[in-house]
């Protein structure tokens, strides 16, 4: 049998016998860590490989958010901290080719601690760009407030993913920039007119719009759908995301378990995979909730099975690259940023 339209997280370290079975019997398309899954280098190798050895799927994707700075699940002592979106993007402005550099080589260094682990895939980059006044969910995480910057520095940071043989995945589409609230603890109101969204949100996500999988924001764009946030609504993503910005690729929801979202975890799911989502993200970890999802959502066919594919099929072998010396690169270019 095939994989189920989901992704999920676990509750800890070590896979429990629960957990092992419910894997089994659900057979979820991939699954996602966090700091709670997280205790050493040879640890998360381990659990890694185990729940992989779950499923009948040797492809799943393992995902992880690792930007650097304020969201890093990997940390020191065990694995180096990396710099910020927003310091890509002040050294950009003073210094164009050395801003895509630096991010570029914090991706691919990056790259080579997940791909150590047997992490094949990475939150990352954004493309959100940020308006004065937003809530600050995003703030230095962004790139920097210009369309044309934030999609080229995106770039640079997909570029180095790849290269280390990790799958990026572009988010918040079609943009959490503008939101007032933080989306992980109630729903965001977009009220911007659809002409300014295309020309300055979505032209950002346009521009990447080759990469092989995105992530939806749980943010209502009220002059395009007043009613349901983009990850359940079917508008936003016909008409917005694959017809307005072009992705083509593997669609997966933000966080079902998220506050934005209303309704059950199971009503959740299912909106998502109606709109046009292919695959639902679960990450609390909850077996009960994990339970509810793995039963609301379809097993992965037609064109969400292609996309799916078609995204895995992307990912390439890692490209030779001497770590310490990028390392040390990296440090010497970002050594006079700061930030306001």
């Amino acid at each position: 049998m095939g994989a189920r339209a989901f992704l999920t997280g676990i509750s800890g370290p070590i896979l429990t016998s629960e957990e092992r079975l419910f894997l089994r019997e659900a057979r979820p398309w991939g699954f996602i860590l966090f700091k709670r899954n997280l205790d050493n280098p040879y640890q998360v190798a381990d659990l890694v490989r185990e729940l992989k050895g779950t499923i009948e799927f040797a492809e799943a994707p393992v995902l992880i958010d690792q930007e650097g700075g304020r969201v890093q699940r990997l940390a020191p002592p065990h694995w180096p901290a990396y710099p910020a979106g927003a310091v890509f993007g002040a050294l950009y402005d003073g210094d164009t080719r050395a801003g895509l550099r630096a991010a570029w080589l914090s991706a691919r260094l990056i790259a080579a601690d997940l791909a150590a682990l047997g992490i094949t895939v990475d939150c990352l980059p954004l493309a959100d760009v940020p308006v004065a006044g937003a809530d600050a969910v995003i703030g230095d995480r962004a790139y920097g407030a210009a369309p044309d910057k934030v999609a080229a520095i995106a770039r640079a940071v997909a570029d180095g993913l790849a290269a280390g043989g990790v799958l990026p995945v572009v988010k918040h589409i079609p943009g959490h920039g503008r939101a007032t609230a933080d989306s992980h603890h109630r729903l965001p109101v977009v009220e911007t007119a659809a002409a300014d969204l295309d020309k300055s949100d979505f032209a950002a996500f346009r521009s990447l719009a080759d990469l092989p999988m995105a992530m939806t924001a749980h943010v209502v764009f009220s002059a395009i759908d007043a009613a349901q946030p983009a990850t359940t609504s079917a508008t936003m993503i016909q008409q917005v995301i694959r017809n307005g910005i072009g992705f083509q690729g593997l669609l997966m929801s933000d966080d079902v378990s998220m506050n934005a979202l209303s309704g059950s975890i199971a009503e959740r799911s299912r909106a998502a995979i109606a709109a046009g989502c292919d695959v639902v993200l679960h990450c609390n970890g909850k077996l009960d909730e994990m339970r509810a999802v793995a039963d609301a959502v379809p097993d992965l066919a037609g064109p969400a099975l292609a996309r799916a594919e078609r995204a895995l099929a992307a990912r390439r072998p890692a490209q030779p690259f001497d770590a310490a010396a990028g390392r040390a690169e990296l440090d010497d270019l970002i050594a006079g940023v700061r930030l306001a």
